[in-house]
């Protein structure tokens, strides 16, 4: 990174200023909540964020009064292009490439702020070679990517705690005590400001509302658009970061309007119309989630309660994972709210897991599970079956089964 930045001039050290948010769950919809809040209070706003659902374009949001836009096929090659002819041939990641490519793109337009999701980690990210941002923000730390950052929480959390600049100002969501023990170490190193869920700043749900309150007064808000009670955690930290940061005058209207617009596509969405859909069962509803981790299933599994606490009706998991993936903690957070599941492969994805390994893990937590050739051809079974009332199917698994099912319907991401 350091090498091919050299070569373009150092496109990191142009831009508006940074928020970093690292985080294993939440970082895209606190991203998202950020976005739409800044954009209300009449900032243009940069965003990088990954991985994508359906196309490139997804991953480059360009900032501009009024509201932002994905990055045109014809810019973002040719932006991609730029970046290659620099690297000249050398070693390097696709997700690098990319991550160079957004800072490139992004110094080549005005703009307020500058919103960047690490990737993978935080202490070796393609993106953590930002020196100087405004805030560096963490959000929930939970096991994943295993292979690279460790098995424990003390261990993962080290590794996200890795974007903490000196005198960097870092807000912190409810954390593990080890994760938020290995935060606080590197803060305290850092001598960085800490805000910490819980501690100096507090959210509550109360009659429904979004109440933020820290140091500096207390916000009484609509609920979040996004699904789920896990979406007011999100927006809360997306809130304490804006006003930890200090460097935007954000009235708590547009703190309002940020809560209530924003958008983040495949986290607990309700697909309401679109070719997938008319193959579902006629009166059902069918939710879609990129969910692939232990924490992951936990707040799906949350919001499809919240949501039989409302309406009651059968639960069908529709899922699909990647090989890397831990299918059993992911699939437990169900078991008390179905037994039917269907295994299906995630199209064009040499790395998916086996049907026959999900499908044990399912009949291990003594779930009724089947397979089907694909979504569609799994809902069309789920159609088939005779329910008192139209059931509720949940698709899930991995956000790359996500963007091919937005693909499929006819509703991608804009």
């Amino acid at each position: 990174m350091q090498r091919l930045l050299e070569r373009l001039g150092h496109p990191e050290r142009k831009l508006a200023p940074v928020i970093h948010v690292a985080g294993t769950n939440g970082k895209g919809s606190t991203v998202a909540f950020l976005r739409a809040t800044l954009e209300a209070a009449g900032y243009r706003v940069h965003a990088f964020t990954s991985p994508y659902l359906v196309r490139l374009n997804e991953s480059y949001r360009l900032g501009q009064l009024g509201g932002g836009a994905l990055v045109d096929d014809a810019e973002l090659a040719a932006t991609l292009e730029r970046c290659e002819h620099a690297n000249a041939g050398e070693p390097i990641t696709i997700f690098e490439i990319e991550t160079v490519a957004a800072f490139d793109l992004f110094s080549r337009h005005p703009a307020d702020a500058v919103l960047l999701e690490v990737g993978l980690g935080g202490r070796l990210d393609a993106t953590n070679v930002i020196e100087r941002p405004i805030a560096c923000v963490i959000s929930p730390v939970s096991i994943d990517h295993s292979e690279f950052l460790g098995s424990s929480l003390r261990s993962i959390g080290a590794e996200k705690a890795g974007i903490i600049k000196r005198g960097v100002p870092v807000i912190c969501a409810n954390q593990e005590a080890d994760a938020l023990a290995e935060i606080e170490n590197r803060a305290k190193r850092q001598r960085a400001p800490l805000h910490r869920a819980g501690q100096e700043w507090h959210i509550s749900v109360e009659r429904g509302r979004l109440v933020y309150q820290d140091d500096r007064g207390l916000l009484d808000l609509a609920a979040p658009r996004l699904f789920g009670r896990h979406q007011f955690d999100n927006a809360g930290l997306a809130v304490a970061t804006l006003r930890a940061a200090g460097a935007f005058r954000i009235e708590a209207s547009a703190f309002e309007a940020g809560v209530t617009n924003a958008e983040w596509p495949a986290r607990m969405q309700r697909l309401a119309a679109g070719a997938l859909v008319e193959q579902g069962p006629v009166g059902g509803e069918i939710w879609l989630d990129g969910g692939h981790n232990a924490e992951g299933g936990r707040v799906a599994a949350a919001a499809l309660g919240d949501l039989e606490e409302r309406v009651s009706r059968p639960l069908v998991v529709i899922v699909g994972m990647m090989a890397n993936k831990d299918a059993a903690g992911f699939l437990a957070n169900f078991a008390g709210l179905t037994r039917h599941i269907i295994a299906v492969p995630i199209p064009d994805r040499d790395g998916a897991m086996p049907l026959d390994r999900l499908m044990d893990a399912a009949r291990a937590l003594g779930m009724r599970v089947e397979s089907a050739a694909n979504v569609e051809a799994a809902l069309r079974t789920v159609a088939r079956l005779a329910y008192e009332v139209p059931p509720r199917i949940l698709i899930a698994g991995s956000l790359y089964l996500a963007g091919h099912v937005l693909s499929a319907n006819g509703t991608p991401p804009r």
